[in-house]
């Protein structure tokens, strides 16, 4: 296993280089993935806007800071994502925005089809959902926890919904967008703060 996440953080790359990337394949009309259908890559365009705006607006509230500022040995968070991914494009933010308060946290992004191994490795009821974050103590090379796809609530909404429904509508879809909006990525910077038990 630690080899695996050994080699997947040798390819990964830094938050602001994903935004770079990802505002990249928009200009080109393009997505990540081995998928390149219309659908993505209009997904990818709408997430680069989604990203754009959390990195502007979202703020950190005052008991997570507090929390985050006492983390004291080096942690990276290894996060695999994809461009198209509406999850990845309103919870990564959220990582990188909590991440930025304490030097001792390094988020470096990798991409999940172009990392296979290391997805297989962090499935989430057995399906390849994404983002998924992994925490790793970079002094052990330990896993400490991980995250992901969706903060508490918003996983709340989507199991209640696929047990009344047995799946998701685009109707609910656009449901889970308007509550990430109104919860202003506050659910998953509490959900990171209690992972790591600060």
């Amino acid at each position: 296993m630690n080899n695996i996440i050994k080699d997947s953080l040798a390819k990964s790359i830094s938050y602001t280089e994903y935004t770079t990337l990802v505002n990249n394949l928009v200009e080109n009309k393009d997505t990540t993935g081995t998928d390149k259908s219309e659908n993505l890559v209009e997904y990818t365009m709408l997430n680069a806007k989604r990203m754009k705006r959390w990195d502007k607006t979202l703020k950190v509230n005052e008991a997570v800071k507090e929390r985050i500022e006492k983390i004291d040995k080096k942690i990276t968070w290894l996060v695999l994502t994809e461009s198209w991914c509406g999850d990845a494009a309103h919870v990564v933010p959220v990582m990188q925005k909590v991440a930025e308060l304490n030097p001792n946290i390094n988020v470096k992004v990798v991409l999940r089809d172009e990392n296979e191994d290391l997805m297989n490795n962090f499935l989430t009821n057995g399906g390849k959902s994404i983002p998924k974050l992994i925490m790793v103590d970079e002094t052990s090379g330990e896993v400490i926890n991980t995250f992901g796809p969706r903060p508490s609530g918003a996983t709340q909404l989507v199991n209640d919904y696929k047990a009344k429904h047995g799946m998701l509508t685009p109707e609910f879809k656009e449901d889970l967008q308007r509550w990430y909006n109104k919860d202003k990525g506050q659910n998953a910077a509490n959900d990171l703060v209690e992972l790591l038990s600060v």
